[in-house]
């Protein structure tokens, strides 16, 4: 098959392909046709979003709950607007002013969002397998926002999003994640997506938080940070997550920021086309200089753009939605 075919076939796949999972748990279960089913309705979403009246009634009469246990900003708020935009009703769950504290336990207060008739519950947990806990007995959509060290799923779709947005394809790319992989979910899930749709992934930042086990899941690592950075198309950039260690694994923040962190100086050695990403929130002046954390490579802001539209098409799938070509028929 020649490379046109190939491309033509891969389109044709997408278009017909159907959604057919209750849950979202992580990309590693996820097929290669069913990461580019939610991309391409994600780009459904994408132009719905440019629209002056941005809703659509896609979710109507739904209930979706955002259960985080853990603390979000970003993931949480984008969710929220995702079902907002959809015509869904959303309820905010916050751990510190419920049964949880008093010792209920996160199935019981699962099951009790449940029996409220809710759809969807979107959970963030500290606890790595949260969410697959939940989808066993839950007839509800689970969504997982975040278990633990485990995965991120939606963050690594809206940054392969971009990346493809920006690049034109994924196939081929030189993929550079750069700081603490060990506890990173984000890491991952970039990990499991990227390799899946062909890219090429290198691991780098101290061997404390690098470890050369990800060689198994097909990464390349290394400890120079120019070496890593050299022939990157992507730069993704991940912050120091002190949350989850148990101590430090590096002598100071300035000598981790003097050997690791993405400086004005290291910018001027990579491709001039390179792109910049982090999933924030960033430390600056840490793993990231302001300069190029604002300078014209940095396409961070466009992801955080991005997760809107990868999240109201996970909904969309996640609640019967049978991918982008039934949406327009709609």
């Amino acid at each position: 098959m020649t490379m046109a075919n190939g491309i033509k076939a891969a389109k044709e796949m997408v278009r017909t392909a159907s959604w057919t999972k209750k849950d979202l748990l992580g990309l590693r279960e996820l097929s290669v046709e069913e990461i580019r089913l939610i991309l391409k309705t994600a780009e459904s979403f994408r132009e719905i979003s440019l629209r002056p009246i941005k809703k659509v009634p896609a979710l109507r009469g739904k209930t979706v709950i955002n259960l985080f246990i853990e603390p979000s900003t970003r993931t949480r708020i984008s969710f929220e607007l995702a079902a907002q935009r959809l015509t869904a009703d959303v309820i905010n769950f916050s751990a510190e002013a419920s049964s949880l504290k008093k010792g209920e336990t996160l199935k019981d207060t699962a099951r009790n969002l449940e029996a409220l008739n809710a759809d969807v519950i979107i959970i963030r947990h500290s606890a790595t397998g949260a969410p697959h806990f939940l989808a066993r007995f839950l007839a509800a959509s689970v969504i997982n926002a975040g278990d633990g060290a485990h995965e991120h799923p939606t963050q690594a779709l809206l940054d392969v999003f971009t990346i493809r947005e920006k690049k034109g394809r994924i196939e081929g790319l030189n993929v550079t994640i750069l700081g603490d992989v060990l506890f990173s979910r984000v890491a991952r899930s970039n990990i499991w997506a990227l390799l899946k749709l062909g890219a090429r992934v290198t691991l780098c930042g101290p061997a404390t938080l690098v470890p050369r086990v990800f060689e198994q899941m097909g990464c390349r690592v290394t400890y120079d940070v120019d070496d890593a950075i050299r022939d990157a198309d992507i730069i993704n950039l991940l912050r120091i997550q002190h949350e989850r260690q148990r101590k430090t694994a590096f002598p100071s923040i300035g000598e981790y920021a003097g050997l690791f962190g993405l400086s004005k100086a290291r910018l001027a050695r990579t491709k001039p086309d390179v792109l910049i990403m982090h999933p924030g929130p960033m430390n600056r002046g840490v793993e990231i200089e302001s300069s190029v954390a604002d300078g014209e490579r940095a396409v961070i802001l466009e992801q955080v753009t991005n997760g809107l539209a990868v999240r109201m098409a996970v909904l969309y799938l996640v609640n019967g939605g049978k991918g982008p070509q039934e949406f327009a028929a709609g």
